[in-house]
Parts: C-alpha cells; structure tokens; sequence
C-alpha cells in the first residue's frame, strides 16, 4: 500500500547523465559499443572488446577490495538467480560467458522444474554474460561485487528465452518510434526478525503505520540501507515507513527501461544483506501475513520524445498528448494479461484486494490510489519533468525485465492504434454500482487466459519465451490450486 512517489518516473530528460561514480561507488566499468541493432535483436560487443573493457574492470574492482563478482539473471518465476566467479575469472567470463541450462527458464519458485513446448528438460546449454556496464561492488557484501547477465546460445546468437534482451528489445522498438522512456520501480519490504521459516514473522517495530516511532526504532538499519544504495550510485529519492507492520519502501531516480530494471535487482539484494547484519529477515512477497496489506512493485513510466515529457502540455486530459494518451490506453487495456508477467506468483491475487490501495480495478484515473492505473502530473511548475503514469497492480513476484517489456509492448501497441483513454474514474471504484467497472482477474486462472488470447504479448516475447512463461504459471496455478491463503502465503513468504 504506497502513497507512491510523485516524480519517481519523470524527473530529467532522459538524455541526462547517470550520477558519476568510481570504483568503490556505482558502474565500475566503462560503457560498451554493443546496441540494440535496427531490428531489435541485441548483439554482443565484439570479444576483443569485452577482454578488454573487463581487464580494465578487474583493476578497478580489485582496488575496491573486491574478490568475486556475482552475475544474476531472474527467472520466469521472478526469483534472482546466479552464478559467481572469482575476480580473476571476470576477464574469461566476459569473454566465454559462463554457462547456465536452459532449464531455469522453467523453474518454479520452490524450484521445482516443469517444461515447456520449446524449453526445458536436461539438454543444451547457454551462456551468461555479465553486463558490464553495470559492474558494481557491493557495499552490504564486503569483497563482492554484482551484475546483471544475459544469456546467449553457445554460437553466440541472443537466447530466445532471455528475460533482459526482451526488455532491451522493446526499449529499441520505442527508440526506433522516436520515444525514451523513463522507468522507476518502487520497491516495498516487511522486515522481521530472523527466526525459523515456518514461523509466523515477529517485527523488530510495533510503531505505526507511516509512523516516526517506526523509523526511530530503525534508524541504524535504515540508515545503513541509504548508505548502501548511495555507495552503489544509486541516487535515493524516499526512503519510509508503510502501512503494514514492519513494512518499509525505498524508491530511487529514474533510468531507461532496463537499467530501472536492473536497480530493482539491486535494491532488494542490497535490502537482504544490510538485513542479515542487523540480524534481520526482509521479504518482498506480495502478502506476508494472510489477511494484510502486502508488498506492491509499483512500476512508473514517462515518455520522452525530444527533450519533451508527453504526459504534459498535450491537449488531452491532464495535459497528456496523443501518444501519451494512446500508450496509456494500450497498457489500460491490456492489464489483465499483464498482469501474468507484473503479478507472477499465484500469492499476489491475495494482494489485489479492492480499497486496499492495490490497483484491483482496470481504471484509470488522476492521482487514484484505487486506480490500477495512476496517472501522476506532480506539483503545479514541475509538471513538465514531474509528471508519468504508476502501474499500481504490479508486485515484487514479477521478473523486472519482463514487466518492463510486456508493459512496453502494449504501450507501444496502443501508441501505433491511436487508441484514447476511457473517461476517468474518481474514488473509490469498489463503492460504484456493480459493472460499473471491471475488476482485475482475481486468480491466475483468469490471468491465464487472457494472456492466452494476446497476440500482442506473444508477438512480443516470441514463442520460447511466450510458452516458457505459461508453463510456470500454469504449473504454479495447478500447484496451490488448493491451498487456503494461510498456505499460501507460507509457501511464498520467504521465497521473494
């Protein structure tokens, strides 16, 4: 349940610089040649290149005290995943990559492994390449350092099946229309004392919500939380209490699509290890305890073409232009299939609960916390950087890289329709007369099966990863199908 952050997607023209950074703080090496190509498909910078750029790294990040490098990608399922090399080995990894099985495509949260018509089972092998532009010593995990990978087959050609690529496939497909987009994902924690798994979670903070007693009985925890993110070169906007007990959000400066994803990463890992020193549990599940307000993964976006915001100065409602409006219309209509990739765990139906600040209703509306979709313009003479739209029925269950993408996808695709907003809803839409307006699918079930019906959306993915995607959420659907929302929520409690 978030107030949300009014310029959390809209503060600079996206064509402003990162905030610098050295080796100890932020990117730790040099930008990389490789792009996006004019289709879209995502090669990778020449390897000659790569030795070179990561040798370079290395000394920097040796200078940091860093001893081993952890490169993540995250799965259908929404879980981070992993693989390590030592320090000396970054050089060989960003030459060779390292190798993961295609079979993570198909895991399941509680790592239980299914298949998919195009992907699964024990054969093959791919690729994982840090990213490493952004290679970063981590200020919680003395002598590590993180980065995001992607995956690529053995011949080098980009894996079908990769979760970035896509989102840096739909970032091109924006560009290639003449529009950047800025992104920023809110990330919102319960944090609890360490104890045995099965437990019931037991709070280090009884203050209330929103509430200064809550921050003062935290202080030290939350401070060094700041201080971790800052020395990573993130630049933190709104660090707070929420509603729920023990509950916290964080919510930083905005980036291009795939880095906000990427951030996203970064931050709840961060949240983890300044966690485990304080003797502390965090969980970003969408329900932590059965019946409670749960944790959203609220995603903004503003659009940018030439220097200018298009959520602002146009002739449609609240200043939003034509394209702003038809992007928004594209993503309004598609939710409840979008919802498969922004609410990925069975758990997070259990979060969409209608006056609960959740976003369950396929409206729109001005600042309506009510509103699935919130369009946000900011205080009156900032409105021009200030002003996007927050996507309030995501969660922290989603795979970033796919919630980015998908919702690009449909933007892009109402962009191109010139499709308009249906009038705005005000208040509380639970109140209306019923049928007024539509709910969000209120189980996966019903997810499933309007994104079984978007063509846009497999269009998008393409087929390996469309199917891959459909086969976890089928098998996680079919695996707590019976589950009361007290199991529910245990399974999934401290698995995200």
């Amino acid at each position: 349940m978030s107030t949300g952050t009014v310029s959390s997607a809209g503060l600079a023209d996206p064509s402003g610089p990162r905030p610098a950074s050295d080796a100890a703080s932020g990117p730790a090496v040099a930008p990389a040649s490789g792009a996006a190509g004019p289709a879209g498909a995502v090669a990778l910078p020449p390897r000659a290149e790569r030795v070179e750029r990561a040798r370079e790294g290395v000394e920097r990040l040796r200078q940091a005290g860093v001893e081993a490098v952890a490169v993540t990608w995250v799965d259908n399922a929404g879980i981070a995943r992993v693989k390590a090399v030592p320090l000396d080995g970054l050089v060989h990894a960003a030459q060779w990559g390292v190798g993961a099985a295609p079979c993570f495509d198909v895991f399941l949260a509680d790592d239980t492994i299914v298949t998919s018509r195009l992907i699964g089972g024990p054969t093959g092998d791919l690729r994982l390449y840090p990213d490493l532009d952004r290679v970063v010593p981590l200020a919680a995990q003395p002598g590590w350092a993180w980065a995001p990978g992607e995956r690529y087959t053995q011949s080098g050609a980009p894996h079908p099946g990769c979760q970035r690529l896509f989102a840096r496939r739909m970032t091109a497909a924006a560009a290639q229309r003449g529009i950047a987009v800025k992104a920023g994902i809110e990330v919102e924690w319960v944090v609890a004392l360490a104890g045995p798994a099965q437990e019931e979670p037991r709070y280090p903070t009884d203050g209330p919500a929103y509430g200064m007693q809550r921050l003062t009985d935290l202080s030290d925890y939350l401070r060094e939380v700041l201080r971790a993110l800052t020395a990573q070169g993130l630049t933190v906007l709104q660090i707070h209490p929420e509603y729920a007990p023990g509950q916290f959000e964080v919510s930083v400066a905005p980036e291009g699509p795939v880095e906000a994803a990427d951030t996203s990463v970064l931050i709840r890992q961060t949240v983890r290890a300044v966690s485990a020193r304080h003797g502390l549990r965090a969980s970003f599940a969408p329900v932590v305890e059965a019946g409670s307000v749960g944790n959203g993964g609220h995603l903004h976006l503003s659009l940018w073409r030439g220097g200018q915001n298009l959520a602002h100065g146009g002739a449609g409602p609240h200043g939003l232009t034509a394209e702003a409006q038809g992007f928004l219309a594209g993503v309004l209509g598609a939710l409840p299939e979008l919802l498969v990739l922004g609410s990925s765990s069975p758990a997070g139906y259990l979060r969409l609960v209608p006056s609960h600040w959740a976003g369950a209703y396929q409206c729109w509306g001005l600042e309506n916390r009510e509103a699935a979709l919130r369009l946000v313009t900011g205080s009156a003479g900032e409105r021009a950087t200030a002003a996007n739209a927050e996507i309030k029925c995501f969660d922290a269950t989603a795979n970033p890289y796919l919630a980015v993408g998908a919702v690009l996808a449909a933007g892009l695709a109402g962009l191109d329709q010139r499709l308009a907003l249906p009038p705005e809803f005000t208040g509380d839409p639970a109140e209306a007369a019923p049928g007024t307006v539509p709910r969000l699918p209120a189980s996966p079930a019903d997810a499933l099966a309007a994104y079984q019906k978007s063509a846009v959306l497999r269009e998008a993915l393409g087929e390996p990863l469309y199917e891959a995607v459909l086969a976890v959420r089928r098998a996680e659907s079919e695996q707590y199908a019976s589950a009361t929302p007290e199991q529910l929520v245990a399974a999934t409690r401290w698995r995200y």
